[in-house]
């Protein structure tokens, strides 16, 4: 049986849910639980904190996750990349507040960036030549300025509105992230194969949100000339 980790709650959750379901496999999940069975493919899902996974992955207690790429990155353990999902697309930001002059990356240097995401805002400003404290903080990254724990944040962006009510702008992009499939790298070879039978679901199911299915009723002789004008 494949074991998948998933998103417990937050941002991720219903999108993979909806996913599985989406792909035929019928599921259980009733409230807070936190593991079940898929009733119609060989499949158990584990409901996880998001920064758990991709540790469940590489040890093995988990074959495959869904995860953010943010988290993937941040925890970097050594799992497989599998596919990229197409939702829970966000930023991974640096932000300022509005009254601060900012112009360039430079204008971080000497200051202290509050951030739930150390080591890829670490890499980031080693590989621009900044040098600023980090302040690593779990939660409410937003009101760190507006307190005085810090000078700037770094922090995920959806649309943006979170900065605005806190008083911030956006001004640089560390990374742009989606919920990812992450895989252990000794799957066995029965889980590799069911891995590879979720893959062509998923596949399916993304090739035919891209694609329409038209019906119509039209003479013989005009079907070249429908066919152009869809085309076109």
């Amino acid at each position: 049986m494949l074991k998948i980790a998933i998103q417990k709650s937050g941002r991720l959750y219903e999108d993979s849910v909806k996913l599985l379901k989406e792909c035929g496999i019928q599921l259980n999940n009733g409230h807070k639980q936190l593991k079940t069975t898929a009733e119609n493919f060989p499949l158990e899902v584990y409901f996880l904190r998001d920064d758990d996974i991709p540790q469940y992955v590489y040890d093995g207690v988990a074959d495959i996750g869904i995860v953010g790429e943010n988290v993937l990155l941040e925890k970097a353990k050594d799992i497989d990349l599998v596919f990229r999902l197409g939702f829970g697309k966000c930023r991974l930001s640096i932000a300022v507040p509005k009254s601060m002059p900012y112009q360039t990356v430079a204008d971080l240097d000497g200051l202290k960036i509050a951030t739930s995401y150390c080591s890829i805002l670490k890499k980031y400003l080693h590989d621009k030549g900044i040098t600023a404290e980090i302040h690593e903080i779990s939660g409410s990254v937003e009101i760190a300025p507006g307190i005085g724990l810090a000078d700037a944040i770094c922090d995920l962006v959806s649309s943006g509105s979170t900065l605005f009510t806190n008083g911030l702008k956006e001004v640089e992009v560390i990374l742009r992230s989606e919920a990812v499939l992450t895989a252990n790298k000794d799957l066995s070879e029965d889980n590799t194969a069911l891995l590879e039978k979720l893959l062509l679901r998923i596949n399916s199911v993304k090739t035919a949100k891209n694609n329409k299915y038209i019906m119509l009723n039209a003479p013989n002789i005009q079907l070249q000339n429908i066919f152009h004008c869809y085309r076109a």
